[in-house]
């Protein structure tokens, strides 16, 4: 059970309101806010927001300064000048598992309520991480090392513009005011230290600074930024603070001052609360009392508390040797991989209460894979799909995440974004952006009164082209999707074509033959080379894509068992018609003669290339982006080359080269040296 509660002691005076007035606010004293759901403060300048769960769900906690102060004299006016100083202390029980952190933050509104908890720090989620819309500055202390947005250690403070890949970044610590040696601290020691965020409007400088409380304020920042703020603010904004859980940690804000264009004023020590584990302030006063009596009495005391400190002892070391026994049980399961790849992990319990519990009525569709789910995450209202499916075999199953886990490191805006995961006992959860449109094929087969008209195809085709020119030749590495079609393109709330089901998927280094070592993907769309081979690379996936794009353009299925002989199979029919001169007559018939003839012939002509018998004819998916987007031309022998798949002995009469290094094919005594071949945009 994890329990993380951002408790906060604030001096509530009467003077608040005031203070506010006049550009700034002083807080040191106690107020605390724990274990509710929502809470507000008495104070109404103050307002607060906790999400407090248990049994394992995470946690974020929220608090801001419920007025907001006046950054800009307008709305295109520079950023004020602005100090704030603060006290803090974070107290665990685990060190090794101690959470995520908590952070200063300066956003539009008192709360966000659409942000996630562990390493999103309560500031953002997986949809709104980097925007430019966000207009928030934050200074994050992050007690965890995140590897998807570049954390460099699990002790360091962070200035945060946007999202949560700091612009700057340095491990805890000060540097001395006497020979400017740096001197480490642990942020998650439980100890008080004092933190300075500081803005110079004039020099455009942030300033961030923390020191131990026991000493003064060092004069050299910890984190120094050169930058202009005035582009991420607006002209009113909030001020507060947000938490994130991950394991057993408290977070504690023992003192806060706030001043708009001026430096924040000192914190009082002296007026600081103590809390467990923790005393700050002055200290009390030792009475010296010499009497017998008061001696006795205090030896009484002390074998008391002896006492009782020994039995607390023991029970916690039963109670940690538990622990630890389970811990260990669950890193051996998931820290191994989850460290290398780590994409967000959901509860279960999230899950079953975004979905309903899994209800038909929320099923959107079913596969060789498991069932998708449709589902609304309760704590940030964002709508999700959910895909669950089971596995008998641990150690595939391992494999099989580790896989899923490095696809989910992909963006781009045609593929569907892999949001992150859930593993409960031989049940995998896959959580992805939800599409409300559903799948092209729904709109191609399934919807006759709703039919997409040509420009909304063409732009589809394109969509996945250059989602598939992404996967193959633009990222980090080749991946080699293995089942495109129809079923697995989804089409999001603007008519945007995603890739998706990554189910399939393999993936290798740039420079190696991505060669799988078993056939995979759909009847209809599998390259016949694989038949034989048994082995599939990127022209695996472009002849499939030949098919989807023969598909699309003429509304029917790659096979049609009940149709007229001469029209079984797809590409042998369109073949045909483009012989007798008559290849539009293929085109759907839903579209009338509401079509571009140039594009929809150009679609048939480049699908017939595409899905062309022998891989080494057909193009690369950076030339077939050229050709769709105009940038290129098909060559005018090109019936010629495709006509060849009908020759008796392919292997002999067929003779492709392809020169990456130049811009030409053969295609037996056929050459053409047009630049829709070459690699690159």
């Amino acid at each position: 059970m994890s329990y993380t509660i951002l408790i906060l002691y604030f001096f509530l005076n009467l003077a608040t309101s005031d203070q506010s007035i006049h550009g700034g606010f002083m807080f040191d004293g106690y107020f605390k806010l724990a274990e509710t759901r929502t809470a507000e403060m008495n104070n109404s300048n103050m307002s607060s927001h906790v999400i407090y769960t248990d049994g394992g769900l995470s946690e974020a906690s929220q608090v801001y300064y419920k007025v907001p102060f006046q950054f800009k004299n307008s709305t295109t006016s520079p950023v004020i000048s602005f100090s704030t100083t603060f006290i803090f202390a974070v107290v665990t029980k685990d060190p090794e598992f101690s959470g995520h952190g908590l952070a200063f933050a300066i956003s539009p509104s008192d709360g966000i309520p659409e942000a996630f908890p562990n390493q999103y720090l309560g500031l953002f989620n997986a949809t709104n991480n980097g925007k430019g819309s966000n207009h928030i500055v934050a200074v994050e202390l992050d007690t965890d090392q995140d590897f998807q947005f570049d954390d460099i250690d699990n002790n360091h403070l962070g200035i945060d513009i946007n999202g949560l890949v700091s612009i700057k970044s340095a491990s805890a610590g000060y540097y001395t005011n006497d020979r400017g040696r740096f001197r480490e601290l642990d942020i998650k020691s439980g100890t008080a230290m004092q933190v300075w965020v500081e803005y110079n409007s004039k020099h455009q400088q942030f300033n961030v600074t923390i020191h131990p409380i026991s000493i003064p304020k060092p004069e050299l920042p910890l984190l120094s930024l050169t930058r202009d703020l005035s582009p991420y603010f607006f002209e009113f904004m909030h001020v507060g603070f947000s938490s994130a859980s991950g394991s057993k940690s408290s977070h504690y804000i023992l003192g806060w001052s706030f001043k708009i264009n001026g430096q924040a004023d000192e914190i009082n020590l002296s007026h600081l609360p103590d809390i467990p584990g923790i005393t700050v302030g002055k200290g009390d006063d030792d009475d010296d009392d010499d009497d017998d009596g008061g001696y006795s009495k205090l030896q009484k005391m002390l074998v008391v508390i002896l006492s009782l400190v020994g039995g607390m002892f023991l029970l916690i070391l039963i109670f940690g040797a538990l622990m630890i026994s389970r811990r260990r049980k669950f890193i051996q399961v998931l820290e191994d991989w989850e460290v290398l790849y780590g994409p967000y992990r959901f509860t279960y319990k999230d899950l079953f209460i975004a979905t309903k519990g899994f209800r038909d009525k929320e099923l959107l569709g079913k596969g060789g894979f498991g069932r998708v789910y449709r589902g609304t995450l309760a704590f940030s209202n964002v709508q999700i799909a959910v895909k669950r499916i089971s596995h008998d075999s641990s150690q595939g199953m391992r494999e099989f995440i580790a896989e899923i886990a490095t696809i989910g490191r992909l963006r781009h805006p045609n593929l569907v974004r892999l949001l992150g995961y859930c593993r409960r006992r031989n049940e995998l959860f896959l959580i992805y952006d939800y599409m409300p449109n559903g799948s092209l094929d729904k709109f191609l087969y399934r919807l006759p009164n709703s039919t997409l008209n040509w420009k909304q195809r063409f732009k589809i085709i394109k969509d996945v082209a250059s989602a598939l020119f992404y996967l193959h030749q633009q990222w980090v590495q080749v991946i080699i999707h293995r089942d495109i079609k129809p079923g697995n393109v989804l089409i999001d709330h603007d008519m945007n074509a995603r890739l998706g089901d990554f189910g399939l998927a393999k993936l290798c280094d740039h420079g190696n033959d991505p060669q799988t070592s078993h056939v995979a993907g759909t009847p209809g769309y599998i390259d016949p080379e694989i038949v034989q081979s048994g082995k599939s690379n990127t022209c695996t996936d472009i002849y499939a894509f030949g098919v989807f794009m023969l598909e699309v353009a003429c509304g029917r299925k790659p096979v049609e068992p009940r149709t007229s002989p001469d029209k079984v199979m797809l590409i042998e029919w369109v073949m045909n018609c483009w012989e007798k001169g008559a290849i539009l007559e293929t085109a759907d018939f839903r579209l009338g003669n509401e079509y571009v003839i140039h594009e929809v012939e150009l679609v048939l002509k480049l699908g017939l290339l595409c899905s062309h018998p022998v891989a080494a004819a057909r193009p690369t998916m950076s030339s077939v982006v050229q050709l769709l987007d105009g940038a290129a031309r098909l060559p005018d022998n090109l019936f010629a080359i495709i006509r060849a798949r009908d020759s008796g002995d392919r292997s002999s009469q067929v003779g492709v080269t392809r020169d990456f290094l130049s811009d030409k094919i053969s295609v037996s005594s056929i050459t053409f040296t047009e630049s829709f071949i070459s690699d690159g945009r």
